[in-house]
């Protein structure tokens, strides 16, 4: 049996077959054939004991045993019972069964398992008259059958755990990649060769150190599988201990000798402590601890050694599950980019990534590229050459130089650079009239461009960025293409930093989900409008504490009301009846439901010095506290959300709907020559036709919309309601 070809399969993740049969090949394999996620071969059993040992890209070793007519599950069952199982499992033997694919009658695997278990312990009992344990945990033999419709292959799995587990990463950083996929996208980045020239490689973003680790072994000839304490031919009956013993030694001295002959640095970073330790346990476990040097160090922060011969720079950044979180990795994309491009010219670079675009960020042009799959997603092999530094410092300081207005930059496509000139437009014009008015915080761009549909504000040296959800119309990954292109290009076109960019994504709000936080950060930034300190939070919320459209009718409040009581309901965080203060309003009160807003008003109302006892804030349901409240107001504002189901509230509000319910108690608190505003911002919004005929209505929405906004002129509507003469 040893010296006999066998008919074995290795599988491997989809995207390595290729480099997998090229390994088996070099093993001694014969008839290596691909197919997806694996290769079949022929091959003694010192080869398939090699496989298990040595192969860096495979999962399993797969001995398959035979195929079985699986058009029902009744013959499935007898073809597995026909098999003498008692050459590969004696009395005390433990198994599992591991079933795959489907049959005419079998769609679960789990019952494909039991189907072919029972066959298993049947043919046991009925020829040897023992019956084997089953040990779905930890088995002393797997047996694993694919089906492939009307025929099942039968195997025993001469590897036990997947192949990809070395044994030595205990501890992992967030997203680890498998052993063998980090040991593919060396191979496929030009590793091994370099390392028998002995040129370094390094990681900036090492996390758990799988590359590293990998490619230390590959520098070292150590074989993967070296540290493993068990494989699944050990209790296997047909197993020679004296073949796997040979192999085994061969190994270990090869090991030895590799160790000594490493001259290779290799170098790993990561910003995180606590993940740059766990990278030296897994070293260390591997005897690895003195080859390989793991260093905490932010990318913003790298330094490369100029001493060392240019290498291999290998590594796999983070690529986010959702769309916000590929928008807030477009800067770390650029900032590796550059830093490579700076720290290491000469140097070949291999950036592995689920984000093709965000890959763009890098500012390199990839001389090639490999699909290649991270489980189950599509992932993306670059590889660079790194230019000289010489020029692209000159360039760098050419540019630095230049104006802002004056900058003429090619960004990564045509409509990129179109975006980045029209923001650069808009703020010559937009800008030079904001300074003109004293105006810190002004809208920039709104989705000017239709394929670049985002809003950029300004406030003050920050840039707050929303994306308006794409129609279903639009290509989804498209999409998503031109709003990294356009995060890419807005702090260069601006001439502001990108850590003072913040981008968030904008969809229909309902409900209490316009209150829901979106981060932790609690930044207050202090902005002036119109003579009045107000704080917003760029971070933490979608919005951020002022509604630029409103700064008109906030203005506007301020010049009408000295002297008068002010009434704002919907308050938000109060920064209308911050005017009204200002402007010298006799008292004001503030109605909102929340009360992270009430307090947010509360700070804008303390920062310019206002007190509460004249300037009350009112936690309510704003249509029920009207119902109660009996005093009266000479001005009263009122900008309701468009919906909100809030639990807090006693029924649900549709400004559609409510709006005349609403403007009714309103007005009963209406001073007689008083007056209302009333706006809101549903685009389809139609005011209830009888309220003219019990009010003098004037819409003024008009004359509430600022410079800033001409562009998008249905941002919101307002009506002035007085009582009539």
């Amino acid at each position: 049996m040893s010296t006999s070809l066998h008919n074995l399969f290795a599988s491997c993740p989809k995207g390595l077959e290729s480099l997998l049969a090229e390994e088996l090949k070099e093993f001694g394999a014969e008839s290596v054939q691909e197919t997806v996620a694996g290769v079949s071969f022929q091959g003694s059993l010192e080869i398939a004991y090699r496989s298990c040992l040595w192969s860096r890209l495979a999962s399993r070793i797969l001995l398959r045993l035979t195929e079985v007519n699986s058009q029902t599950k009744e013959n499935l069952y007898d073809g597995v019972k026909s098999i003498e199982w008692d050459d590969h499992l004696d009395k005390t033997s433990s198994f599992r069964v591991d079933f795959s694919g489907k049959t005419p009658d079998i769609i679960h695997t789990k019952f494909g398992s039991q189907v072919v278990k029972d066959a298993i312990v049947d043919q046991l009992r009925d020829e040897q008259g023992w019956r084997p344990s089953v040990d779905a945990a930890n088995p002393d033999l797997r047996i694993n059958v694919h089906a492939r419709g009307n025929t099942a292959f039968v195997a025993i799995d001469l590897s036990g755990q997947s192949l990809h587990q070395r044994g030595y990463r205990l501890e992992t950083g967030e997203a680890p990649l498998k052993e063998n996929l980090a040991a593919a996208l060396l191979i496929r980045a030009g590793w091994p060769a370099l390392a028998k020239e002995g040129k370094p490689l390094l990681d900036p973003m090492c996390g758990a150190g799988t590359l590293l680790i990998e490619g230390a072994m590959i520098a070292a000839d150590i074989a993967p599988g070296l540290s493993r304490t068990r494989f699944g031919f050990d209790r296997w009956m047909g197993h020679v201990p004296k073949i796997w013993l040979t192999v085994l030694e061969e190994a270990r001295q090869r090991r030895t000798a590799g160790l000594a002959s490493v001259t290779s640095a290799m170098i790993g970073f990561d910003g995180l402590g606590s993940v740059a330790h766990r990278a030296k346990g897994n070293l260390q476990r591997m005897g690895l601890g003195k080859l390989v040097s793991v260093q905490q160090q932010e990318l913003k922060d790298l330094e490369i050694d100029q001493e060392l011969p240019a290498g291999l720079i290998l590594c796999n950044p983070p690529y986010g599950e959702r769309l916000g979180d590929e928008a807030s990795l477009v800067y770390l994309y650029k900032h590796l980019g550059e830093k490579l491009k700076v720290q290491c010219p000469g140097w070949e670079a291999g950036i592995f990534t689920g984000s093709p675009t965000l890959a763009k960020n890098l500012g390199m042009g990839p001389k090639k590229s490999y699909s290649l799959f991270n489980g189950a997603l599509p992932c993306k092999l670059f590889l660079y050459d790194l230019r000289g530094r010489e020029l692209r410092e000159a360039q760098k300081e050419i540019y630095q130089q230049t104006p802002v207005e004056k900058r003429e930059v090619t960004f990564v496509s045509e409509g990129a650079t179109m975006f980045a000139n029209r923001l650069r437009k808009n703020l010559k014009t937009i800008g030079k009239w904001a300074r003109r008015a004293e105006i810190e915080c002004y809208r920039l761009y709104d989705a000017d461009m239709p394929e670049y549909s985002v809003a950029v504000d300004l406030y003050k040296d920050w840039v707050h960025v929303q994306e308006y959800a794409a129609p279903k119309t639009i290509d989804e990954e498209k999409a998503k293409e031109r709003l990294l292109e356009a995060l890419t290009v807005i702090p260069e076109a601006l001439g502001i930093p990108e850590n003072k960019v913040v981008f968030k994504r904008r969809e229909r709000q309902s409900g209490s989900n316009q209150y829901t936080r979106q981060g932790e950060e609690g930044r207050m930034l202090e902005v002036n409008e119109g003579g009045c300190r107000l704080l917003v939070n760029l971070h933490d919320y979608l919005d951020t504490g002022l509604f630029l459209d409103h700064r008109l009718m906030r203005m506007r409040i301020q010049k009408e009301v000295k002297g008068k009581r002010f009434l704002n309901l919907f308050c938000y965080t109060a920064t209308a009846s911050v005017h009204a203060a200002m402007g010298g309003a006799s008292s004001s009160t503030s109605v909102d439901l929340s009360n992270t807003y009430l307090n947010w008003g509360k700070k804008n109302l303390a920062l310019n010095g206002l007190s509460e006892v004249r300037h009350r804030m009112e936690r309510a349901d704003c249509m029920q506290w009207l119902v109660r409240d009996d005093s009266e107001y000479d001005l009263i504002f009122i900008d309701p959300p468009t919906f909100s189901n809030s639990k807090k509230l006693d029924d649900v509000f549709d400004v559609q709907r409510s709006h005349k319910r609403l403007l009714e108690l309103a007005m009963k608190r209406l001073s007689a020559d008083g007056t209302l505003y009333f706006s809101n911002n549903y685009r389809k919004f139609e005011l209830d036709e009888r309220l003219e005929e019990l009010f003098e209505v004037k819409e003024i929405s008009s004359q509430t919309i600022d410079k800033d906004f001409q562009r998008r002129k249905n941002i919101h509507s307002c009506w002035k309601i007085t009582f009539k003469s």
